[in-house]
């Protein structure tokens, strides 16, 4: 007798266009009403709720009010991990449209992942801790000494914060555009938060993409020795 979970109904309710882009909507760790994921799903409100109604009874994803009005987020770091895992595999199978490398470019250059920083921003500020010792990989999670923490807690990183938050603490993340590990868990998220605040970072209009500041370019060739262009790359 199989007693290995069902893994066939989560992969065939992700496995939906429409609702593999919503979720993909909710990977930069915002909350969003479902006008707002019908409009990433290209499909129409109505709609949207009944694909909203399924994810959230699965445990994808989870409804929060706030008065009249109501919100949807992943359900947690784990839904996240999972999506961007899936993202590396199907990143190798299928070749992106033409139409849609102008976008992947911005993908590629810096996103968020869930909470943390992605692409390859967030692959070189891994690699350029990993050179200075402040990260040192250790199974599926990265070590962090006192030296590591002093150098996070002069860029001003809350890195008590962190280490109180019931969830992995600095979790290697594959990814998927990359194909290399970035710094995720708590202290990732502690990270990417800060580079927020400094301003080295902005969202764009919409979608996962960031956009790495004149300040941030300097910032973090100052701090991590990473160099960027005005286009993001080395």
């Amino acid at each position: 007798m199989n007693v290995l979970p069902d893994v066939s109904v989560l992969a065939g309710l992700i496995g939906d266009p429409a609702r593999c882009s919503m979720l993909d909507a909710l990977m930069d760790g915002r909350s969003l009403t479902a006008k707002e994921l019908a409009y990433y799903g290209v499909i129409t409100p109505q709609t949207a709720s009944s694909h909203l109604a399924k994810l959230s009874g699965a445990g994808l994803i989870l409804l929060e009010k706030q008065g009249r009005h109501r919100y949807y987020r992943l359900a947690s770091t784990q839904v996240a991990e999972a999506l961007e895992a899936m993202l590396v595999l199907a990143a190798r199978r299928k070749p992106v449209r033409p139409a849609a490398s102008h976008a992947l470019r911005d993908m590629r250059v810096a996103r968020t992942c869930y909470d943390h920083l992605a692409g390859f921003l967030g692959v070189s500020l891994t690699n350029a801790m990993i050179d200075r010792r402040v990260l040192t990989p250790n199974g599926r999670e990265f070590g962090v000494d006192a030296q590591g923490l002093a150098f996070l807690a002069e860029l001003g990183v809350d890195v008590a914060q962190a280490r109180r938050q019931r969830r992995a603490f600095a979790r290697q993340c594959l990814d998927w555009t990359e194909r290399r590990l970035h710094l995720a868990g708590s202290l990732g998220a502690a990270l990417a938060s800060r580079c927020f605040e400094l301003g080295w970072v902005a969202r764009q209009d919409e979608g996962r993409a960031l956009r790495i500041t004149p300040a941030g370019r300097k910032g973090f060739k100052a701090r991590f020795g990473v160099e960027l262009t005005e286009n993001g790359g080395a």
